[in-house]
């Protein structure tokens, strides 16, 4: 099986002493794409660095997550703007609103987060979407750009049905991670799973974040998440669905692949001269 995992913050310090390992076990795992998200200015560059050291396995996102919002700059833009043209960079964001924790105000958030919608319509980039207990002005926000975006999706979807038939009418997918495998606060969304489109379902770990609470005893994680675990998400959510893993794996694969344009692993190793 083949899975993607189209959201790892492997900038993370957490992942600093055994980056390379992560990297092998998620391989071996059948993880064969890892999408790096980057979530402000700089370390949307060490994206691209890591993505350099492993174009066969890795993309790069460019964007200012809410949290970082009062960060954002007419600079930023402009230097997102220079980096999109990387062949290995593939889409803008983490991008969006979270009124839950507001390290950034909602005005700064706001601010960022149409300037960044702004200059992916510029580029033709689909979007890598962020939004905690702000659906309704999140919402509003998106629509004003939706048909101008080539793609979107809300990544680690945890809110309510309506917020999730808003999203698919607006044509995004909708990204899952291991908070599905958390029976304190994931049962609403275990209900919402199965409401899904096959074509608008994409995987991810958040990694280092989210570790799944239904991980076997014994696996050597401490309390990090990382993108080896993907397949354990993507069992569960097969559970959820009434569907075989395998049969997920292939959909939210070949959804992965059609949102990012990622080639197959052999025709990356060949442009690459690696294998």
């Amino acid at each position: 099986m083949e899975w993607i995992d189209i959201c790892v913050n492997l900038t993370h310090e957490s992942f600093k002493r055994d980056r390379v390992a992560v990297i092998e076990r998620a391989a071996e795992a059948g993880v064969r794409w890892l999408l790096v998200t980057g979530a402000d200015e700089t370390e949307s560059r060490r994206c691209i660095e890591l993505a350099e050291q492993y174009p066969e396995r890795m993309r790069a996102t460019l964007g200012v997550h809410p949290h970082h919002a009062s960060q954002w700059r007419e600079q930023t833009a402009y230097r997102f703007e220079e980096d999109a043209s990387h062949p290995l960079v593939v889409a803008m964001g983490e991008m969006g609103l979270d009124y839950y924790r507001n390290h950034s105000t909602p005005a700064q958030q706001r601010r960022a987060f149409e300037a960044q919608l702004e200059l992916a319509v510029d580029l033709g980039f689909p979007v890598f979407l962020h939004e905690r207990e702000a659906s309704r002005e999140f919402g509003d926000i998106l629509q004003r750009y939706r048909d101008r975006l080539p793609a979107a999706v809300v990544h680690c979807f945890t809110s309510d049905a309506a917020a999730l038939d808003r999203y698919l009418e607006m044509d995004c997918h909708i990204g899952i991670t291991g908070w599905v495998c958390d029976e304190r606060r994931g049962q609403d969304l275990q209900e919402l799973v199965p409401r899904i489109p096959d074509n608008r379902l994409l995987l991810e770990t958040d990694a280092p974040y989210l570790l799944p609470r239904t991980l076997p005893k014994g696996l050597p994680h401490g309390r990090r998440n990382e993108p080896a675990f993907l397949p354990h998400v993507g069992e569960h959510v097969a559970r959820l669905r009434e569907t075989a893993p395998p049969a997920l794996a292939a959909q939210t694969s070949a959804n992965a692949r059609a949102f990012y344009g990622l080639p197959d692993v052999a025709s990356a190793q060949q442009s690459t001269g690696t294998g």
